[in-house]
């Protein structure tokens, strides 16, 4: 029963893992989407985009509730219970840098595109460039388990606040119409808390259940070879395999 238990569980964080990094993907590849949608003023891209934030709100809430009852329902040794909490602290981080990437997205149905300056579409362009390469770190980070991808997103989220800060210095220079500028102060704002998010989530990555062993209630422990997540390619695409 034991062995049983502890499999049971081995697969249930699978395909808990296999979700998490789907909503990563959805909320990186977007966030990669949305700074084109805004600077080429594309509404095609920016429909699509906005359409797939409802497939990110629907997949948080599914995982929000599938943990929750596996919580309630579960005799759940401390290992896996840590897991199941990190997970649950870290959704309401994706599904929020879901609705952010969401809002750049809104903005390309505007003329922010064509009235901006030039020194603000390039602040833009490489805000974006940042955020798509932190939302890329943070997957890596909670694939991989990997708590020193930490460090790198702070020195990223630094670059991402002296961007920042410059775009506000752009836009304050008086150079640009007063209901441009504040639109404009929204899409820096957004930007810059989507790295605030991917730094939170490398902050917040959950050990690896099965690293020792996935413990039943009382009797003999037997071990269980962890679930590993294996990057394929260079996007976001995912396998989830055993370790031996």
């Amino acid at each position: 029963m034991v062995v049983d238990e502890a499999v049971h569980a081995a697969q249930y964080v699978s395909q808990v893992d296999r979700k998490v990094i789907q909503l990563f993907a959805l909320v990186g590849d977007a966030a990669t989407g949305a700074t084109h949608a805004l600077l080429a003023a594309d509404r095609g891209a920016a429909s699509t985009l906005i359409a797939r934030e409802e497939e990110v709100d629907a997949l948080y809430r599914g995982v929000e509730a599938s943990v929750q009852d596996y919580i309630a329902s579960q005799r759940c040794p401390p290992e896996l219970l840590r897991y199941l909490i990190a997970v649950l602290r870290l959704l309401p981080e994706l599904e929020r840098s879901g609705d952010l990437v969401e809002h750049i997205a809104r903005r390309s149905t505007s003329t922010l595109a064509s009235e901006m300056s030039a020194r603000a579409r390039g602040l833009i362009e490489q805000m974006g460039e940042v955020a798509a390469t932190m939302w890329h770190m943070a997957a890596d980070a909670y694939g991989e388990r990997s708590p020193e991808a930490a460090i790198r997103l702070d020195e990223l989220d630094d670059e991402m606040d002296g961007l920042h800060g410059a775009f506000m210095e752009e836009l304050a220079n008086g150079a640009m119409a007063i209901p441009l500028v504040i639109e404009l102060v929204l899409v820096g704002r957004f930007y810059e808390r989507l790295g605030d998010h991917a730094v939170n989530i490398a902050r917040r990555i959950p050990p690896r259940v099965g690293d020792a062993s996935v413990r039943g209630g009382g009797g003999e422990q037997e071990n269980v070879a962890p679930v590993r997540l294996r990057r394929q390619g260079a996007g976001l695409r995912w396998r989830a395999e055993r370790s031996t």
